[in-house]
């Protein structure tokens, strides 16, 4: 009965919820005699991803980056919405003192140019939102030879993500450590090539808004 109750009390805490990083008895070999009559290590660690992604350099850079490029698109937002009302004021000056005919062109020119404006900033913060992903599939993809190695290290089959365990003793949990190997081992990310979103390009004095400035270098 004790055998048993183990066995389901094992199934209740990992269960169908079980997901993670797993390498099998091939690559590990089989538990040592020993293990059966001493206290083994254990085979199941545990990972708090979000925290591993946020507290590593590598976490760190790819977020700093997120933030400067949001910082910098929202700084562009509002130097179109000023060029934009400035613009507006201005036809609106004009609009006594010209005929409607000559008038009206200007008027659907402007209309035109907010809506491309606006089309152009919605596609900015798309590309941004799906860079930040890449950025953060890179990441973990990056950690899965360092995880294995600590997994390894420490004798474990398995490093199941935290929030995926219904209940789990902390001293099977190795974030801390996770985060001090990968710190050692990939630093900020900039060796492996870390994606993340670009600073939008600030428009330029002339430059129509929404158009490319054809003399500003390459992001």
């Amino acid at each position: 009965m004790a055998q048993q109750s183990k066995g389901q009390a094992f199934r209740w805490l990992f269960g169908p919820w079980a997901l993670g990083l797993v390498l099998g008895a091939a690559l590990l070999g089989p538990a040592p005699l020993y293990a059966q009559t001493s206290a083994p290590a254990a085979q199941v660690l545990t990972l708090d991803q979000d925290r591993l992604y946020a507290e590593s350099l590598y976490g760190k850079a790819l977020e700093a980056r997120a933030i400067a490029a949001n910082q910098a698109l929202a700084a562009e937002n509002r130097k179109i919405e000023q060029d934009l009302a400035a613009e507006e004021a201005d036809l609106t000056q004009k609009r006594p003192t010209m005929a409607a005919a000559a008038f009206q062109p200007l008027a659907d020119a402007f209309d035109a140019k907010v809506e491309q404006v606006r089309t152009d900033q919605a596609a900015k913060i798309e590309a941004m939102k799906a860079q930040r992903e890449e950025g953060r599939k890179a990441f973990f993809q990056a950690t899965v030879p360092v995880l294995a190695e600590l997994m390894q290290q420490m004798g474990a089959f398995a490093i199941l993500n935290r929030s995926a365990v219904v209940l789990a003793f902390d001293s099977i949990d190795v974030t801390d450590r996770a985060v001090k190997a990968l710190d050692e081992k990939l630093g900020d990310g900039s060796a492996q090539g870390a994606t993340g979103p670009r600073l939008p390009a600030a428009p330029a004095d002339g430059i129509a808004l929404g158009t490319p400035d054809p003399a500003a270098p390459a992001p």
